[in-house]
């Protein structure tokens, strides 16, 4: 077996990897060359070129895929540019702006790696006759007693397997993570750096690669004009403390710039979408201890309707997992009783479930119904 796993010498082994133009998947790549897998570069042009060079924190667009090729040519490696522009307006872009008018928290960058980014490079990857698709994210494949596992990075600070829970045990198969296992940032940076990659200190994306500056109202404001109509804020009776100027400016656990004075602080506690209602309460309104997912992604080794277990989750991604019981249901769907109550759990979230370090899956929070007002 050579390092990815597959029963052949490296130099037989074509490796697709996924480059963004950023310096984790461009050292992903130089590794593997360097270990001698016949390697070839693959970057997906999401959104309009010419935009994204006036705004530049975009990603896979304007300098990334510059930087990309960039770091294609010093290592001798094909690379190919793939116009997947329209697939992401459909798949990502769109749907964040109709969950926002669902009144709903989406989470873009799950929705990309599970709607185009590995669904497409996959069949790319295919088509070009590859053995493996590697990409730069920190999480770790393994082979397990039932077959491909997920299992967090090495490096806690740096894990991303939040946003690769819906990740298919059939892409595993094909998907490697060289990067998982590293201690630190600091080596791959070190890398870039022994590679000689224009990349080496390219600071990291942390903003959603379409929404400029964090303006994500503006955004669906202008592919969805009806997020903008007014409604009423309410309280948990019904009873209208004010008005608002559109549901997409609120969110659940939200407490400035809600424009209501009250003798305590007022938090979001949900958003009714079919009323334009936004309500809210006291803090103690935002806790909840029992929350069903839907479009669950179960990587367990057992059907998830036969399980009832001890797991931890992840309710948003910068959270630590918390203790919990999973009960699986019918139709891709689960109930999570938590151990202990947890603030603004958000319809539209993403709930990753966890046994220790593996991904057993996950699934989007529906909406608690008895939060809403009557």
């Amino acid at each position: 077996m050579n390092s990815l796993g597959i029963d052949k010498p490296p130099a037989d082994t074509r490796v697709v990897v996924a480059m963004s133009g950023g310096v984790d998947s461009s050292v992903t790549a130089a590794v593997l060359a360097d270990d001698g897998y016949e390697v070839v570069g693959v970057t997906l042009q999401l959104y309009d070129h010419g935009a994204a060079i006036r705004w530049p924190k975009a990603c896979c667009a304007g300098q990334d895929i510059h930087d990309a090729r960039r770091v294609a040519d010093r290592l001798g490696i094909a690379h190919y540019v793939l116009d997947y522009e329209d697939r992401f307006r459909a798949a990502v872009i769109d749907d964040f702006a109709d969950s926002y008018l669902r009144g709903e928290t989406p989470v873009p960058c799950i929705r990309c790696n599970q709607r185009v980014k590995f669904c497409d490079l996959l069949d790319t990857a295919r088509n070009l006759g590859a053995e493996a698709l590697a990409t730069g994210h920190y999480v770790q494949h393994a082979q397990g007693t039932h077959g491909p596992e997920l299992h967090c990075a090495a490096d806690p600070a740096r894990d991303q397997s939040y946003f690769l829970f819906a990740t298919t045990r059939d892409q595993l198969d094909l998907l490697r993570f060289p990067l998982g296992g590293l201690a630190s940032k600091d080596e791959v940076r070190d890398l870039a750096e022994r590679f000689d990659l224009a990349v080496a200190h390219k600071p990291d994306s942390q903003d959603i690669c379409f929404v400029p500056e964090g303006g994500y109202a503006e955004v669906i404001a202008r592919l969805r004009p009806e997020a903008g109509e007014p409604g009423d804020i309410v309280d948990l009776d019904g009873r209208v403390l004010g008005r608002h100027d559109g549901i997409v400016n609120f969110t659940v656990g939200q407490r400035r710039g809600i424009g209501i004075a009250g003798s305590e602080p007022l938090y979001v506690l949900a958003i009714n979408a079919d009323r334009r209602q936004v309500v809210v309460g006291p803090y103690d309104g935002l806790l909840g201890r029992r929350l069903t997912i839907n479009q669950v992604n179960w990587l367990g080794d057992r059907p998830l309707d036969s399980v009832d277990q001890a797991v931890s989750v992840k309710l948003r991604a910068p959270q630590q997992a918390v203790p919990a019981t999973l009960r699986g249901l019918e139709n891709e769907r689960a109930e999570i009783t938590l151990d202990q109550p947890e603030a603004a759990i958000a319809p539209g979230q993403a709930c990753v479930i966890y046994d220790g370090a593996r991904v057993l899956g996950g699934g989007w929070i529906e909406r608690p119904e008895a939060v809403l007002a009557s």
